[in-house]
């Protein structure tokens, strides 16, 4: 049994923080929602009154924020959670956020006698309930392997992508591309539409030729072809709009840091940014379809 802390358990982290509940490690969860706190605890974990006080005893601590500036906050400075963790403790970053902000902090945790990984994560919501998540890990070597055990408890491919703030780095460019390739699925959908060609044949055709992809045969954003799709629920999110454009966003600030021209990434950012401006932020991505098709 492991000492585990979780900061984090929401939409996301509060599936996974369950799983290791279930696979018996101790895990002391916090999150600044109530409701997140209650959910856990239903779930038999243990709820801690802050996140300091969820770290204190642990020996792996996985945490799971909303964006760069709160990742720094909560672990660096002297009410932060480097500062009160054990001096060998492990931390397991799975928020998706700038490669920069990654290694700074991840510097600031080795300068301390701490290891520490970026571990963003893909999959979704479905994913982190099933314990099927893939872990995109940037660390040392020896982080990676202290890590892995555990992080096989919540996912089904964990991945050493290298150096800190790699896993960040393949997190943004995967984004970039799942962003850019549910766009083109939408269109394809709604130009055959057009064309009178019924959507279970393209599903059924292009499945099984050049066009497959994720985006097609896993999440397909039309209603029919995959019962389980946020398309057969009034697109309520397993990835919301407000997250996708987070990613592409992070996407493009990376591109332009290292004089990359990513256009076909920008302009997916800017069709996400056009939902967002019309109140979708918490449809899901896929939903991209129906907003194209009412325009």
């Amino acid at each position: 049994m492991t000492n585990i802390g979780f900061i984090g358990l929401g939409n996301m982290g509060g599936p996974m923080a369950a799983n290791l509940v279930k696979a018996g490690h101790n895990v002391m969860g916090f999150d600044l929602s109530e409701d997140a706190r209650t959910a856990f605890e239903s779930l038999g974990g243990t709820t801690a009154t802050s996140a300091i006080e969820a770290v204190q005893n642990a020996t792996i601590v996985i945490t799971m924020l909303p964006a760069g500036k709160h990742v720094e906050a909560v672990y660096c400075g002297e009410g932060g959670l480097i500062a009160a963790s054990k001096p060998d403790t492990l931390f397991l970053d799975s928020s998706t956020i700038d490669v920069d902000t990654a290694r700074k902090v991840a510097k600031i945790a080795t300068d301390s006698g701490r290891m520490m990984m970026d571990t963003p994560v893909s999959g979704g919501v479905a994913a982190a309930a099933a314990g099927t998540l893939t872990f995109m890990c940037g660390g040392s070597d020896e982080a990676f392997a202290k890590g892995k055990d555990i992080l096989d408890i919540i996912g089904a491919n964990i991945i050493h992508a290298g150096k800190s703030g790699s896993g960040q780095a393949a997190k943004i460019c995967n984004n970039m591309m799942l962003g850019i390739q549910m766009i083109s699925v939408c269109e394809a959908f709604a130009m055959a539409d057009g064309l009178e060609l019924e959507r279970q044949k393209l599903f059924d055709i292009s499945s099984a030729a050049s066009g497959q992809c994720w985006s097609l045969t896993t999440y397909c954003p039309v209603p029919g072809p995959i019962a389980t799709t946020p398309a057969n629920n009034d697109y309520e999110p397993g990835f919301a709009v407000a997250m996708m454009l987070k990613d592409l966003r992070l996407a493009a600030d990376a591109a332009e840091s290292v004089g990359v021209n990513t256009a076909i990434g920008q302009k997916a950012k800017e069709l996400y940014e056009a939902m967002s401006q019309a109140g979708l932020d918490g449809k899901d991505f896929s939903g991209y379809f129906e907003f194209m098709s009412q325009k």
